[in-house]
């Protein structure tokens, strides 16, 4: 009546989805629920949000004409309102049941392993990790995309998987017998849009959307199946849409036919009338007086919402109170001490390195630990995979959570990690950071996925905002099969939703002639995301600055995501490696790393600002020529961009001829297009007006890299002479 024609994706048609979604929350309270998170996509979400979730009309009725439910002052871009979440506590027979809306993009599946994660995180914050009876994630998908979409099967092939499993989850279809202008024949090659569940065995209750007390029958059924045998669960509500995919769309375009047959079906709510007065139940006329005293009440919350205003955000409460948006600008320092006691480093290092007599390991992890016990002796050394596991235990210890997970987490794809100690005969596993006592410490190798499992760690994540959270790719390039976790919800949900989220993305990238898929974890593509402050980009060359920025990333008073291009090579570099003082004393996190060696202010001739693993490159061939007039410049934060300590460096070399910015990738990828501006704004700011950087790098290309070894080789030489003035 207000808002003809604006898109609100309306229920029509699947009303019975409201009450039965009731009976989840009745039924569920009393058979232990304290705890239900919702995923749904945005068919029915207004009603959801409205009628289940208890969102007051008037906030809606206020987004429909153009506001926002949240103060003017927090910022953000905000979203469309049937993309929005929202959460509130909700009473049944004295038993009050906590519930949030996942937001969710218009990507149909995307928020399913979102609301995964977020369960298994409040089932672990709950220590229900064993029962998993007190928190339920219930999804709600539409026939088309849960026939359709891959991201279904790979969240529900985390059903029952070790470090994934969420004790069962309430699938909900409402299958409206259509996809968008889609016939079911076209949609699928199955016979019902379930089908996909059959993989995991899962039980499928088919019920019919005009009988509002089966369909909540069948709710209570599915809650009482999950509570005690906690598998999957389906129910498939056949339904109809009665109007277009959207109230502004003409649906007889292309389903006639089927439209005839809907306009002259009643509704639910007048199929049920009649049903309820031939049992005696109600008078007949209720309908029209209980309408009439809905339609009165909306129309004094219209009334309400013209002057509504919100007066408070809700990102920071419960877990994340404490915490809070950045104070300072994008562009500050923003480091905190993160440096450990010299006896919390020697008491980890004992952890790192003793055996126990009963685990017989093997032989080259026996080597691998007695080179890690030589550097504990001689204080000298720390390589890549030592950094890392100083960093996790320092944070157990200091009671934040670590979960690490991804394909091959737990030896590391390039065996470098070892986080988990086999024993040779029995198999049995042994975690020595799970000895440590005050947090917990776990690492997980992920099933075969990307998307999935991406969107899991998210959901972990921001649910626990007191957990370091890693997923890591088993090689940075296959992160682009999860690109729509990454574009929809790393990258923008604070932005769209005041969602904060702390999640660390480990991608392993460098150049070392493996091919056009172990190259590139798309460096160019997170740096084209980044923009108000919404994450921080790193590509780091020393195991000390890994080992603090992983401490910065929990120890901060906010949370960002942190996108960490990791090393190949570099693991086993003899260069890169750092010293005990390294990690204790007034050490932090370096945005900028200075040069190996020194070479005075005024003799710096040339200067080659590099990322990453070349400039080890860079270092040994400058140092074979025996060039003394080079100085080599690392960027171990990419964004924010560290543009004032590099602008206070560049204006103390006075004799300054040239500025080189040298990557390995290709100029078309890498960091070459998003740096060169900030490169030219530091050079202004240190006083050399009018002076650019110069590029040195690989050339544009299709590939991200070459397959053949000799051309690799031809490649990076060049690309280093280049940069060096050779």
């Amino acid at each position: 009546k207000k808002y003809v024609g604006t898109k609100r994706f309306g229920l029509d048609g699947g009303e019975s989805m409201i009450p039965a979604l009731e009976a989840v929350i009745k039924h569920g309270g009393s058979s232990g629920v304290r705890e239900i998170i919702y995923g749904m996509a945005h068919r029915g979400r207004l009603n959801v949000l409205a009628n289940v979730m208890a969102k007051p009309y008037r906030v809606i009725f206020h987004e429909f004409s153009g506001g926002s439910a949240n103060p003017e002052d927090v910022g953000g871009s905000g979203d469309v309102k049937y993309h929005l979440g929202t959460s509130t506590d909700r009473s049944f027979d004295e038993i009050s049941v906590h519930m949030s809306l996942v937001p969710n993009p218009s990507h149909l599946e995307a928020v399913n392993p979102v609301v995964l994660g977020k369960a298994r995180a409040q089932q672990a914050i709950r220590d229900d990790l064993s029962k998993k009876e007190q928190v339920l994630p219930v999804l709600i998908h539409g026939d088309a995309a849960f026939a359709g979409q891959g991201v279904v099967w790979e969240s529900l092939s985390l059903s029952g998987v070790p470090g994934y499993d969420t004790g069962g989850c309430i699938h909900f279809i409402i299958n409206n017998q259509i996809g968008f202008t889609t016939s079911p024949h076209f949609a699928r090659s199955s016979p019902y849009p379930s089908d996909v569940a059959k993989g995991v065995m899962a039980p499928i209750l088919h019920v019919n959307g005009d009988d509002p007390e089966a369909v909540t029958f069948a709710c209570k059924l599915a809650v009482e199946y999950r509570q005690t045998f906690h598998r999957d669960v389906v129910i498939d509500m056949w339904c109809y849409r009665r109007f277009g995919h959207n109230e502004g769309d003409e649906p007889k375009f292309t389903q006639p036919l089927m439209y005839d047959g809907i306009r002259a079906h009643p509704k639910v709510s007048v199929s049920y009338e009649k049903r309820l007065i031939g049992e005696g139940v109600i008078e007949s006329g209720t309908r029209e007086r209980m309408a009439g005293e809905f339609v009165a009440l909306l129309e004094e919350e219209f009334k309400a919402g013209k002057n509504y205003k919100a007066n408070e955000a809700d990102w920071f409460g419960g877990r994340w109170s404490g915490l809070n948006k950045p104070a300072d600008p994008e562009t500050a320092r923003r480091n905190v001490e993160t440096a450990i006691e010299p006896k919390v480093f020697d008491s980890l290092g004992r952890v790192l390195t003793e055996v126990p007599d009963d685990l017989g390991i093997h032989k080259t992890l026996e080597r691998v630990i007695a080179a890690k016990r030589e550097m504990f002796a001689n204080g000298d050394g720390f390589d890549w995979a030592t950094a890392e596991a100083l960093a996790f235990g320092s944070l157990v210890m200091e009671g934040y959570g670590v979960r690490l997970s991804g394909q091959d987490s737990g030896r590391g794809t390039f065996s470098q990690r070892h986080a988990v100690w086999v024993d040779q005969k029995s198999e049995r596993k042994y975690v020595p950071l799970n000895t440590l006592p005050h947090g917990k410490f776990e690492v997980h190798d992920s099933t075969l996925s990307e998307y999935g499992v991406l969107g899991f760690e998210y959901g972990f994540a921001m649910a626990d905002p007191k957990s370091l959270v890693l997923w890591e790719g088993q090689f940075g390039d296959f992160a682009n099969g999860a690109q729509i976790m990454i574009d929809q919800f790393i990258a923008s949900g604070e932005s769209k939703w005041l969602r904060a989220n702390g999640l660390v993305m480990l991608l392993p990238h460098g150049y070392e002639g493996q091919g056009p898929e172990h190259s590139s974890a798309r460096l160019e593509r997170f740096l084209q995301l980044c923009a108000d402050d919404n994450m921080c980009v790193c590509n780091i060359t020393t195991p000390a600055n890994y080992f603090h920025v992983l401490r910065r990333q929990m120890l901060r008073s906010f949370r960002k995501p942190l996108i960490i291009m990791s090393p190949k090579s570099l693991l086993r570099h003899p260069l890169a490696k750092s010293a005990k003082g390294d990690f204790t004393g007034e050490t932090h996190f370096m945005r900028i790393l200075s040069d190996s060696a020194t070479i005075a202010d005024d003799k710096v001739r040339r200067v080659v600002l590099c990322s990453g693993k070349v400039a080890y490159d860079l270092m040994e061939a400058r140092d074979a020529e025996r060039i003394d007039d080079v100085s080599i410049i690392r960027i171990e934060q990419l964004y924010p961009f560290p543009g004032d300590p590099l602008a206070v460096r560049l204006k103390r070399m006075t004799n300054l001829k040239d500025v080189v910015w040298c990557q390995e990738e290709p100029k078309n990828n890498g960091s070459w297009f998003f740096v060169q501006n900030q490169i030219e704004d530091a050079l202004t700011a240190a006083g050399h007006t009018g002076k650019r950087p110069l590029y040195a790098g690989r050339a544009a290309a299709a590939s991200p890299a070459t397959g053949l070894a000799s051309r690799h080789k031809a490649q990076q030489e060049a690309l280093v002479a280049d940069a060096l003035g050779l």
